[in-house]
């Protein structure tokens, strides 16, 4: 009962009692068991006792009609129940007794809903960044803070909308999500994103290569693409050539669409050749720091492993081009451009996918200084989801590239003179081969 009611009640006995003390309503020890029946309050002489029951009946209703302080503190505790829909005990019950009693392709179809990738990889993720989380003093259980971060990576939450989903403050969710991406990036990018140069996995690559374009040592395909940021007023260098903020991401893919090579040097107005330049992969290959051994007698020419791009990158040994844009060369020119580009595309798909699972990257809201690790964090664990064979989400689609081709540099001439001459050998070879069939 409402305690200011029962104050009020208290004072009507009392008032009661010395208005007419012959019906006292709360029985002394002496008085008798008639003084204090219902029947002696009706047939008093004094209107006291009717009066009293009158206001108190009135006090009554008042009361029940009014909201109790439990009633009023509902709003907050339904909130607050919604908030423990993602608590840790909440994600406690699902990861450990919810989830084993589904059946495997039910557990895994739930958690990429929820996370991105499929509870094993989950658990893989977790495991790899345990020991370092556990260095940070971080107050939540490792698990956890992992599952908060990819959820926001995987949904493109920012840090306000995951607060108030995890009731936590914004500038926490900043914090956890800004250390997980940097263990990513820096602790799991050298196990997961790795250059071929061990001769068996650089054999089955350009095997790979060869089946799906006939040519032969390719052993990559290289693209950039920008990474749109949110809401940042930024310099004009940051604009790219499609009308919004961005820094450029460099990736260079297998033929299973898994990055071996990861780039964020360079704001959106920078164009690919520009960035690739600034790249540790260009400067290793120009020092020879990356030898690749599998080399190959084409028409008298050694030929190396090498990667292929489209015409924004300069012609280099290590790095061939299409001929031309719009297939005015010679058939086999034109014929070597159409295999090219069908090598290059699984670049372009690579990052189609990067972008259709983490969908953080249509539209990246985290600060500047964390941007390259955010990007960098991402390709790990597409690379991640490509080893083990995840099913591949929707692909973003980026704009078609419509850049010029860049000039020649004077510290480049011999790579490019080189890489004119093995080009043509290639696409002579090429057509010469599909032609006898």
């Amino acid at each position: 009962m409402d305690q200011s009611f029962l104050l009020m009640l208290s004072n009507l006995l009392h008032l009661h009692n010395s208005i007419d003390p012959t019906t006292s309503l709360i029985s002394s020890p002496t008085s008798t068991s008639t003084s204090s029946s219902p029947t002696s309050l009706l047939t008093s002489s004094s209107a006291a006792p009717l009066l009293f029951f009158t206001i108190a009946s009135v006090l009554s209703y008042i009361a029940s009609s009014r909201p109790s302080s439990s009633s009023s503190s509902s709003s907050p505790a339904a909130s607050s129940a919604a908030a423990s829909d993602y608590s840790v005990s909440a994600f406690r019950a699902l990861s450990t007794e919810h989830i084993w009693s589904l059946e495997a392709p039910l557990r895994d179809a739930q958690w990429r809903s929820l996370y991105g990738l499929s509870y094993p990889v989950f658990t893989t993720v977790v495991d790899k960044l345990k020991p370092h989380i556990a260095l940070s003093n971080l107050s939540l259980p490792s698990d956890y803070a992992v599952a908060m971060v990819l959820s926001r990576l995987t949904h493109g939450f920012s840090a306000k909308s995951l607060a108030a989903r995890y009731s936590l403050e914004p500038y926490l969710i900043s914090k956890i999500t800004n250390m997980v991406t940097r263990l990513l990036a820096t602790k799991l990018y050298p196990e997961f994103i790795k250059i071929p140069v061990s001769r068996r996995r650089l054999i089955e690559t350009t095997q790979a290569f060869e089946e799906l374009t006939s040519l032969p040592n390719m052993c990559g395909a290289i693209d950039g693409s920008p990474i749109r940021l949110h809401k940042q007023n930024l310099s004009g260098n940051y604009k790219c050539p499609y009308g919004y903020n961005a820094v450029q991401l460099e990736v260079v893919a297998d033929h299973k669409k898994i990055f071996w090579d990861v780039c964020v040097k360079a704001p959106g107005a920078t164009d690919d050749a520009a960035h690739f330049r600034e790249s540790l992969l260009y400067n290793r290959l120009t020092s020879g720091d990356i030898v690749w051994d599998k080399v190959i007698n084409v028409r008298g020419h050694p030929v190396r492993p090498y990667i292929v791009g489209d015409w924004c990158y300069p012609l280099l040994s290590f790095l061939l081009t299409p001929f031309s844009r719009n297939g005015m060369g010679t058939p086999a020119q034109n014929l070597f451009d159409g295999m090219l580009m069908k090598g290059r595309s699984v670049v372009v798909e690579a990052i189609g996918l990067l972008k259709g699972r983490w969908k953080i990257l249509q539209d990246l809201n985290v600060g500047l200084n964390h941007v390259p690790q955010t990007i960098v964090a991402c390709c790990v664990l597409h690379n991640l989801c490509q080893i083990a064979r995840e099913p591949e989400p929707e692909p973003w689609k980026d704009p078609e590239e419509n850049g010029m081709p860049p000039r020649v540099l004077d510290s480049e001439k011999s790579f490019y003179y080189f890489g004119e001459s093995l080009r043509q050998a290639l696409a002579d070879d090429l057509h010469q081969r599909l032609s006898s069939r």
